[in-house]
């Protein structure tokens, strides 16, 4: 293993963020604070308890997810697809640096990236309510598992996509419509039982119902099926990423 080579890629990447702040921090946590004013202070106090617990409060794991799939993902993707664009990508290919190492560098970077942001995110939720985490063990492990798994997935898109435009069809016209309908802001309890059904299938739904319940010891479905999930959909995007770097699709051409 070389670790010089990840520790090369993992330092590049993560100055690129100390250069831009204000778009890779600061903006998401802007952006955030806002969910929490509008649908924390201005309709949470005007709406019941959710499962015992007080609405702006049910929140926090919806919007923590809602920050860090997109992060996740936009980070991955823009780290791996820039070297593309600018042509340095082939003296990544033809350095003595694995596959792995290359992957370990840029998903590592990504994923530290949301780390840190769903870090402050929870420091700034503080400000507008007061909230709980029952398992924090849990917690750390199902966001260390979201930030991988969609930083790997970010870098897949990053991979496949040839144009700027393409690197954020993905995370709003997918990702965002199902975190929405995923129980960010409400339990999939409070739908009719056809829709239950149906919002099961929306694999959001695993990942705030299992980060909800290392917050307050509830969620809508089981939490060892939410884990098993996010491992499912890690191997995955994991075989994916193998096969790109097999065949050279969108990496050699």
């Amino acid at each position: 293993m070389n670790f010089y080579a990840i520790r090369a890629i993992y330092v590049f990447e993560m100055s690129r963020t100390w250069r831009t702040l204000m778009e890779s921090i600061a903006s998401p946590i802007l952006t955030t604070s806002l969910y929490f004013i509008v649908f924390g202070a201005a309709i949470g106090s005007r709406m019941g308890d959710i499962d015992g617990i007080a609405y702006a409060a049910f929140i926090i794991p919806g919007l923590l997810m809602l920050s860090l799939l997109g992060e996740s993902i936009s980070n991955a993707s823009f780290g791996i697809y820039f070297p593309k664009f600018s042509g340095t990508i082939y003296e990544v290919l033809s350095a003595p640096v694995s596959p792995l190492e290359v992957v370990i560098g840029y998903v590592g970077a990504a994923a530290s990236k949301s780390m840190i942001i769903g870090a402050l995110i929870l420091l700034t939720a503080r400000l507008f309510v007061d909230y709980q985490i029952m398992h924090p063990a849990w917690m750390v492990s199902f966001l260390l598992l979201t930030t991988i798994t969609f930083s790997l997935f970010g870098f897949i898109i990053g991979l496949w996509a040839d144009d700027f435009q393409k690197l954020q069809i993905i995370p709003m016209m997918v990702i965002t419509p199902l975190t929405f309908l995923g129980g960010a802001f409400y339990s999939i309890n409070m739908l009719p039982d056809f829709w239950q059904k149906v919002t099961l299938f929306n694999p959001v739904v695993y990942l705030i119902s299992g980060l909800r319940w290392s917050f307050y010891g509830v969620a809508d479905v089981n939490v060892g099926f939410s884990l098993a999930m996010i491992l499912v959909f890690m191997l995955l995007c994991l075989a994916l990423v193998w096969w790109i770097f097999k065949t050279g699709y969108r990496l050699k051409t």
